[in-house]
Order: C-alpha cells, then structure tokens, then sequence
C-alpha cells in the first residue's frame, strides 16, 4: 500500500474513533442498528454499477468502507477483534486460497498449477472445504435475493462438475421445466375439486420457480448476470412507464381513463425512440 492509501486509511480510523467518542449518533450504533444500513449501501454500490456511474460506485465504496472500519471499531469496544484482525485473517485466507501464486516451490506439491479462471474457482471450493466446510453450497448467504442466491448455487455445483456441457442442453432443460409448467397450469384449470385445486396451485408456483431457476442457468451460458438483465429492464419499464405516463397527461388523459390499446399506441411509440437504452 503506497504512503497515500496508507494515510487516507488512518486518517478514517482516526475520525471513527473521534465520531464513536463525541457523536451521540456514532456513540449509540451496535452491529444490530448498523444492518440494515449497510445493506442499503451494499444495493445503493449495484445501483450504482449497473448504472455504469463511477462517481456513484466511489462514494459508495467509501460508505463500505466505512461500515467496515464502524463494525471493527464496535468488535474492539467488546473485545470480540480488533481492525488490524480482520485485515490480516483475510489476508491469510487470501495466500492460503492461492496456492498458485503464494506457495512454496521447494515444497512437494505446494504450487498448484491453474490453467484458467475456472481452475482457480475449483481450487478455491477444494480449499475451503479443507477448511472444514461441509458443502460446496454452504457458503451461500441464506438471506441472497432469490436471483442472485440461484446464480451463487449453481457456480459453485459447476466447481464439483455438476453442470450442463452445452448451451443447447441447457435451452432443453428451459423448454422442458415450460412444458412442466403449462401441464400444471392445465391440470389446474380442468380441476373442480377446491381441495385439489390447492395443491395444484402450489404446483404452479414450484414449476414456475424451476423455468426461473433454468433461465438464470441458461443465463449464466450467455455470460449473463441475470440479477443485473432484469434490473436493467426493471429500469427500462420504469422510464417508459413514466414517459407514458407524461405523454398521455399532454393530452389530456390519464391513464385510468384510457383503454390499453390506446395505452399500448403510446407505449410502442416510446420504445421505438429507444431513448431509455
């Protein structure tokens, strides 16, 4: 770390522990409080990237970072670590889990040979379970959204060899988890029995979860990131929505009173300017 770096770092360590001590605010935080606000910052940084937004992505790195001083702070208050702890265990897991880089060449199979990316993530997934992780997946937070939590699985059954070889195998999965749905959706509506019709429409959700989870799947072979695709387009409908919403306002509408095809004139007319993309 240059001289810079170093000194930027003391000189939020030292304001931490100023704030902690003066701040009736800083004074009253606990790792309970701070939670929920460093997840905010944790969504507001994706935003921020998938926005492309560097000045966005740099204020929120430092609010990251600030958390990360705030809960080393707090975990030295209760003697539980202190900040230097932290930045060194994850330096050692950082040297142990690259053993290609960091091992011994004069120790029998110290250095591990890694030919691609891919390589290194199964040797990463080996490595912590000599650690004493019990699966490949445990790793996975419990509390992911959904999409992101479906991405984070599947790479790490793909470090075992549980994977598709082929895109195309893939699409076959997609096309049979549609079909899987659109029988249930069937059986659901030929159905008169209430208490069958139940366990029906619970069937629908499970099969539409898995055409999700394949999608996502098929996703990750286009070297998608599904999360940020339908965020994207989450964004997308956003702005076109309120374009619409404008536009029918300009003419005197609203957009209650209006029928969809009417709705649907100015929605076609927005995506042809393509001024959202």
């Amino acid at each position: 770390m240059s001289t810079k770096n170093s000194d930027a770092f003391l000189r939020l360590v030292k304001i931490m522990d100023e704030l902690r001590e003066q701040c009736p605010w800083d004074k009253k935080q606990t790792i309970q409080t701070l939670r929920q606000l460093t997840i905010e910052e944790t969504y507001e940084l994706t935003d921020a990237i998938t926005d492309d937004n560097w000045k966005g992505i740099k204020e929120e790195l430092g609010d990251l970072l600030l958390h990360i001083v705030f809960y080393a702070k707090i975990g030295k208050e209760q003697n539980q670590f202190e900040l230097d702890e932290v930045i060194n265990d994850v330096c050692e897991k950082l040297i142990g889990r690259h053993p290609h880089i960091y091992g011994d060449p004069d120790k029998e199979g110290a250095l591990v040979k890694v030919n691609n990316e891919d390589d290194v993530k199964r040797n990463w997934e080996k490595l912590k379970l000599k650690e004493g992780k019990k699966s490949v997946i445990s790793g996975v937070p419990k509390s992911l959204p959904a999409t992101v939590k479906a991405m984070r699985l599947q790479e790490k059954a793909k470090q075992v060899g549980f994977e598709w070889d082929k895109k195309e195998e893939v699409w076959e999965k997609v096309e049979e988890e549609m079909t899987e749905l659109k029988t249930a959706l069937h059986d659901f509506e030929s159905s008169n029995d209430l208490s069958e019709k139940v366990k029906l429409q619970q069937a629908i959700e499970e099969e539409f979860g898995d055409l999700i989870f394949s999608l996502i799947n098929y996703a990750r072979f286009l070297h998608i990131d599904a999360e940020n695709a339908l965020e994207l387009t989450n964004k997308k409908f956003i702005y076109r929505f309120n374009k619409m919403e404008e536009e029918a306002l300009q003419k005197g509408k609203a957009l209650h009173s209006m029928s969809l095809a009417e709705m649907d004139v100015i929605w076609n007319s927005i995506k042809k300017q393509r001024t959202d993309r």
